[in-house]
């Protein structure tokens, strides 16, 4: 999945983009020196960097790249200059000719337009209900444009201006999560200022808005996975509700740092058995009965958990007896079909076209389970917002 030559160093430049970004905002806003927009501190700028062309263009993403190691090399002469008196000279002539040689990349490809809210942060956490919820204002407000799937071919698409964009491909996953809630809220025009896609803010409210986009991003994942057989983009585990044995009830968040097994609950299956390399979860359908429903330690507490997995499985006409397993970090990883007996590698759903070439590693597992385990571990998930290396 998005096999990009180099990857390592780009990871590190898009993160660190990133951090800084963000760090600078949230400095500007304990200082008092930005407003607040829709409740989070507005990015102040009409730009900001942007992770994705530099996706695209990897010789602009290594100039930048460069541009910042040498910025940082002539900092580190000033301030050596500063304290090494008798050599400052040297120190301080370091400095400019680091400054020269930069190869400063293309303004327009590593800069784009920001809004206010590029840098907000859903206040939904990705969670069942939320991704529920914005499936009911999907069909409300969304499907005459972009379709019951998703894919842009609703009945006034082609009176459209623009063909709406299809929202199972990377857009959703590419563009920060604060530039799609200013274009639900405030609508999206073309370079000529010609309107391409409505505002919603008179109908929506910001909660609204990030249900919106939680449904269309899990929708997304799962009209990836039935065209390509796997999620070309990382896709988190949706937060739930659990209840264990009786216990309290906790989010399904709590569990990160171990692995998660959620199963779909099948009529007249037998008790799920407890397998000490996951936390099993057993998720139900809404129609479920408690008596005749199938029995585990954890169980969902609501139907949200299994409308958004299924969703995000592409199977919601044939989840029963799904199984889904979730690495330590949350990001769902395979997919057991209904009804096959044993896992192996094939259904590692998430993973890097390097990764997938990979032999297995010497003394791993000869269960498929655990072979499956082992290449998750060796091959995590690195995700950047803006920018992506699975």
């Amino acid at each position: 999945m998005n096999a990009i030559p180099d990857t390592e160093w780009l990871n590190w430049l898009l993160s660190f983009l990133q951090w800084t970004q963000t760090g600078f905002l949230r400095l500007l806003a304990a200082l008092g020196l930005v407003p607040d927009t829709l409740g989070q501190p507005a990015w102040p700028w009409a730009l900001r960097f942007s992770g994705d062309n530099l996706l695209i263009d990897l010789g602009q993403a290594r100039r930048l790249g460069i541009s910042i190691l040498l910025v940082g090399l002539a900092v580190l002469a000033l301030a050596a200059g500063l304290l090494w008196r008798r050599r400052r000279w040297w120190a301080w002539a370091v400095a400019p000719v680091a400054l020269l040689a930069a190869p400063w990349p293309d303004a327009h490809v590593v800069l784009v337009d920001a809004h206010p809210t590029s840098f907000h942060r859903s206040t939904t956490r990705f969670s069942g209900a939320a991704i529920v919820r914005g499936g009911a204002l999907f069909q409300q407000n969304c499907v005459a444009c972009h379709g019951a799937d998703g894919r842009g071919q609703g009945p006034q698409a082609a009176s459209l201006p623009v063909w709406p964009p299809d929202l199972s491909g990377p857009l959703l996953w590419r563009r920060a999560d604060g530039d799609l809630l200013w274009a639900v809220l405030h609508g999206l025009r073309d370079r000529h200022g010609a309107q391409t896609m409505p505002a919603f803010g008179d109908r929506l409210s910001v909660g609204d808005a990030w249900a919106l986009i939680d449904f269309m991003k899990a929708q997304g994942a799962g009209q990836a996975l039935r065209v390509a057989g796997f999620w070309p983009q990382p896709v988190g585990l949706p937060d739930v509700p659990v209840r264990c044995d009786g216990g309290p009830v906790r989010p399904l968040t709590s569990w990160r740092g171990q692995r998660l097994r959620i199963v779909a609950a099948e009529p007249g299956a037998p008790p799920l058995l407890e397998d000490p390399r996951f936390v099993t979860v057993l998720v139900r359908p809404p129609s479920s009965g408690e008596g005749a429903a199938q029995q585990a330690e954890c169980v969902a507490e609501d139907a949200s958990g299994w409308e958004a997995l299924s969703l995000i499985a592409g199977s919601a006409d044939r989840f029963a007896g799904t199984q889904l397993i979730a690495d330590r970090d949350g990001w769902l990883r395979a997919r057991g079909e209904p009804g096959k007996a044993q896992w192996s590698e094939d259904d590692l759903l998430c993973r890097t076209e390097a990764g997938s070439a990979k032999p297995a590693a010497s003394g791993a597992p000869a269960d498929g389970i655990g072979a499956l385990i082992a290449r998750m571990d060796a091959d995590p998930v690195r995700f950047v917002k803006g920018g992506f290396v699975h």
